[in-house]
């Protein structure tokens, strides 16, 4: 299985479509972050279901310091999903963060800046002039890294419950 160095002590490796649980699990974990009292992200595996495929790329990061770090399978403590979006002003495709999501252990380090240019560096290679995301308002600590990055606010997700 290739790896690449990311980061000093830090590898990352393609996704598979076998790594749907995995993916789903990631997914959840930003979820539960971010909105404690709800208990039910089954939605999210429809998520997956419906987005997750060959034209949507998945990469893994390792620890060369996690248990386990000397067998050909290392538990991941970083994971970028990649997406397609349409530039709703030029009509033009371009990529879209699904979910960077860097276990709590892990943070600030440098793993979701170093994932965050190898998404860029990846959307330039496939010709795009732009990249997106999405990120909760709450999340304070993304935010940040986004800006610092050079990510600027393009327009709100707004939303009202009609209950």
């Amino acid at each position: 299985m290739s790896r690449e160095l990311l980061l000093e002590g830090y590898r990352l490796r393609v996704g598979s479509g076998l790594e749907r649980a995995t993916l789903l699990k990631f997914l959840q974990l930003s979820y539960e972050e971010f909105f404690p009292d709800q208990h039910d992200f089954s939605h999210l595996a429809e998520t997956v279901r419906q987005y997750f495929s060959k034209e949507t790329p998945l990469w893994w990061v390792e620890s060369d310091h996690s248990p386990g770090s000397a067998s050909t399978f290392l538990q991941p403590v970083a994971c970028l999903w990649l997406g397609n979006a349409i530039d709703q002003v030029r009509g033009n495709r371009h990529a879209h963060v699904f979910l960077l999501y860097v276990m709590p252990d892990y943070r600030r380090q440098g793993i979701g800046s170093a994932l965050m240019r190898y998404a860029e560096n990846w959307a330039r290679a496939r010709g795009d002039r732009q990249i997106g995301l999405q990120v909760f308002q709450a999340n304070q600590p993304a935010l940040d890294l986004y800006q610092h990055l050079g990510y600027q606010v393009q327009s709100f997700w707004m939303v009202k419950p009609l209950n």
